[in-house]
């Protein structure tokens, strides 16, 4: 795979870590030690990344003693990519040998007990964009033909990580269950009202392929996501990017000091 020949040649050592960070996330790029930025317009077979507040870089470093690989934005489905497009860098990170992913995420809060700026860890997902990066032939090679879905975030690495939150923060982190639509048009009250029922927690437009494909090819995944506005309906105010890019940057201290400690303990 050239893509992931590209990068070890730039970064010469296998991460102890990967993480995606969402909208209004990327602060944790700028707490790396001894950086190396590569552009995704770089790397071989890497697509665009389009959405707001997304910087299309890879950024290898270190987090105290900790080997790390951030990809500093993700690609949407919304964007025009297929499934299989959007969750190809998981892929590149096995071929680099990685196997531990920290999947972030910006959401709205469904749960009427969420607040804006709330972090969660996200124990489950609901793929309601109704598309799945596996579709098509099987490699066998890199997966089974159909790979378990019960227990997409390791329940293991969320109660370690919870002892550390808890221990450092004073509390631990509530957990939830992630929705995911097609977007990129936010959901109408009556869909959010469907949602809440069918037991999601947060809704948002990403996430869900590249969880798929991690767990298809044996790649650990902790997931956190940041409640950045209440979901549609929840409050009577309109919703909008500014809003959630605002919330990331309010709540962006808390955030990389909980994924830093995250890092240095359980990685």
């Amino acid at each position: 795979m050239k893509s992931a020949e590209y990068i070890l040649n730039k970064i010469k050592e296998v991460p102890d870590v990967a993480v995606i960070l969402g909208s209004g996330l990327s602060r944790l790029a700028d707490e790396v030690e001894e950086p190396l930025k590569i552009p995704y317009t770089e790397i071989p077979g890497f697509l665009k990344s389009t959405a707001p507040g997304h910087a299309g870089e890879l950024i290898y470093g270190f987090v105290k003693d900790k080997k790390v690989l951030l990809m500093s934005g993700r690609f949407h489905t919304y964007e025009g990519y297929a499934p299989s497009d959007v969750a190809y860098p998981i892929k590149v990170m096995k071929k680099i040998g990685i196997d531990k992913l920290i999947v972030t995420n910006a959401s709205g809060g469904i749960r009427t007990s969420y607040k804006p700026g709330d972090l969660v860890f996200i124990k489950d997902i609901i793929n309601f964009s109704f598309r799945n990066p596996l579709r098509g032939p099987n490699d066998d090679s890199e997966g089974p033909r159909f790979p378990d879905m019960s227990q997409a975030f390791s329940r293991e690495w969320i109660e370690k990580a919870n002892k550390v939150v808890e221990e450092k923060f004073g509390s631990p982190l509530e957990s939830g269950t992630y929705i995911s639509v097609l977007g990129p048009s936010y959901e109408t009250p009556s869909e959010i009202k469907m949602f809440r029922k069918l037991g999601a927690d947060m809704v948002g437009m990403s996430t869900v392929h590249e969880v798929i494909v991690a767990n298809h090819i044996g790649i650990k995944v902790l997931g956190i996501s940041c409640i950045t506005n209440m979901a549609a309906g929840v409050l009577d105010q309109p919703l909008s990017h500014k809003e959630v890019m605002e919330v990331g940057k309010m709540v962006s201290e808390r955030f990389v000091s909980l994924v830093k400690a995250i890092i240095e303990e359980t990685c």
